[in-house]
């Protein structure tokens, strides 16, 4: 971008100390309550500067609003959310990852459910923007991941229009909705290749899955491989999990293995798609727990197996697996995915 590119946003003129600018966007209906930093012109050019692409370049249009989300707009919330001006590139392609249609982002900025976009992220760009993927890396851990969820959480509702309580019906609503949910998969302590890559895109990529949060899985045994996929595949699929609904044509979950369990997995059943098959297979509940009137409607979908069993997902292809945490093991973590809402991966320009 050159430095002397016009920006084309809305000017607003505020107070630039602290107290005197949060105020302002107060009154402004704009931010989600915590401190947020002024996107002064200066600081959005420097912004704009770390991307190799036009400032007004329509990146998407985002419902519930249907405004234009050009990449001028991105570093403007990016500069807000305090996020670093390195992740526009993971930025600009993870908007363009949720405003895709298999997404349904009108969707999950309506729903009554407390569903976010997860943003999983693989590649090089993991360790130079500090993306956790070891301990705590789904919060916890200092990094520039929560920042950046919030830049997401921001475009959500400066540009997409997402207003708890008039746009969007959200329950109970959830953490991620303020600061997002934003980890990296621990490629190298892997045994098996990355979740990007298994879905098509090799390198520095993004994957956006609508999240409902994150539950702990836990098993202080963990010395088998099958033990530990019976553990985690029956705990997945619990009663109520969104797959279960009736009025669910698909839905999706993902699961986050740790090391040491994901090397002991490897060991005693093999390639992932072995394991995405067991966890499926241990993922069911026999028809005759659900209430008799919530029974017809999963017949009709043709969800209940010869065996009297529905499985919590249609499909094992409808498991997102990937390799994070710590080496403390005992515990995996399981993220069920919103009905009507599908996981999409791009590639991150750089």
């Amino acid at each position: 971008m050159s430095p002397s590119a016009t920006l084309r946003s809305r000017r607003v003129a505020v107070e630039l100390d602290a107290k005197g600018f949060n105020d302002a966007i107060d009154d402004l209906g704009w931010g989600d309550g915590l401190p947020c930093i002024p996107p002064s012109e200066d600081l959005v050019r420097s912004y704009l500067d770390a991307v190799d692409r036009p400032a007004d370049e329509v990146l998407a249009r985002l419902a519930p609003s249907g405004a234009a989300c050009t990449v001028e707009a991105v570093a403007v919330n990016a500069v807000l959310a305090g996020a670093p001006a390195a992740a526009m590139p993971l930025l600009c392609a993870t908007v363009q990852a949720v405003a895709a249609p298999e997404f349904n982002l009108a969707g999950v900025n309506a729903t009554t459910a407390s569903v976010s976009p997860a943003v999983f992220v693989n590649g090089p760009m993991r360790h130079e923007l500090g993306i956790p993927f070891g301990p705590s890396c789904f919060g916890g851990m200092r990094s520039s991941a929560p920042s950046i969820g919030r830049a997401l959480r921001f475009v959500m509702r400066h540009v997409a229009g997402q207003v708890a309580g008039l746009t969007s019906e959200s329950v109970f609503g959830q953490p991620a909705r303020v600061v997002g949910l934003v980890a990296g998969e621990w490629e190298e302590e892997s045994p098996w290749p990355p979740l990007a890559e298994r879905r098509g895109v090799a390198g520095d990529a993004v994957t956006v899955f609508g999240a409902l949060g994150t539950a702990n899985i836990i098993d202080t045994i963990g010395e088998r491989g099958d033990d530990l996929l019976q553990i985690i595949g029956n705990s997945i699929g619990f009663m109520g999990a969104p797959g279960y609904l009736a009025a669910t044509v698909f839905s999706e979950i993902a699961v986050a293995i740790n090391p040491v369990w994901a090397s002991i997995i490897a060991r005693d059943v093999g390639n992932i798609d072995d394991v995405r098959h067991l966890l499926w297979e241990h993922a069911a509940l026999p028809i005759d727990w659900f209430p008799k009137r919530n029974q017809p409607g999963i017949e009709e979908l043709g969800r209940v197996g010869g065996d009297r069993r529905v499985h919590v997902v249609a499909s094992p292809d409808d498991l997102l697996v990937l390799v994070c945490g710590g080496f403390g093991s005992l515990h995996s973590i399981m993220l069920h995915g919103f009905s009507h809402t599908l996981a999409v991966t791009v590639p991150v320009r750089r």
